[in-house]
């Protein structure tokens, strides 16, 4: 008899990944400091910090860690998506401005994806590339919550992948668009804190 679906899964070896979206310079640092205060102080006293603990024990599970960086696939930008041109989202390939910062900086042969749109799913290869690793489980993380973080649950809830999200380990440029966002893709994840998932990384099989 089939046992029923129920997004409350353990961790297995192999099937999982952590997926850290838009933690760039570009996206965090002393321009938004200036421009957005709020943000800037819970991706630097929660976010990143809670970050570093899920790399930590993803690394020492021997779990598969995926980056996304919005960076344009050349130096002018003329592939970028439409949105991300009238947004003036700009970040050149190479740039400053396109690489994780350093405090959770890819180690070894971390995947890395340069993404043109907001959806991971729609502007790179993440889709091939979770079916070839053979990754079911995929835990969100990054900036921003009600943006690409909400395109990436949605995205990965309709293409068949078990998506959560790590909530205290996200934000948005406010504490209440966070909120709002956390209350709108519900429904597509389970979500849970950074103590959650560290339990069961450590209990993985």
């Amino acid at each position: 008899m089939a046992q029923p679906l129920t997004r409350d899964r353990p961790i297995v070896k192999g099937r999982a990944a952590l997926l850290i979206i838009d933690v760039q310079n570009g996206t965090f640092g002393p321009a938004q400091a200036k421009s957005k205060p709020e943000f800037h102080t819970l991706a630097s006293t929660r976010v990143i910090p809670n970050i570093s603990r899920l790399l930590e024990a993803f690394r020492g599970g021997r779990l598969e860690v995926i980056y996304t960086v919005i960076e344009n696939l050349t130096l002018d930008g003329r592939d970028r998506s439409l949105d991300y041109k009238l947004s003036d989202f700009n970040f050149a390939k190479g740039s400053w401005e396109s690489r994780v910062v350093e405090e959770i900086a890819p180690r070894g042969d971390e995947i890395v994806l340069p993404k043109t749109s907001s959806s991971v799913f729609n502007s790179t290869t993440l889709d091939y590339l979770l079916r070839n690793i053979g990754i079911e489980d995929v835990f969100v993380v990054g900036f921003l919550t009600d943006q690409c973080i909400d395109h990436a649950i949605r995205d990965g809830a309709d293409r068949g992948y078990y998506m959560t999200c790590v909530h205290d380990a996200c934000t948005a440029d406010t504490g209440a668009r966070h909120q709002a966002a956390l209350e709108g893709f519900k429904g597509y994840c389970r979500t849970l804190t950074t103590d959650d998932v560290l339990k069961l990384a450590r209990e993985a099989q």
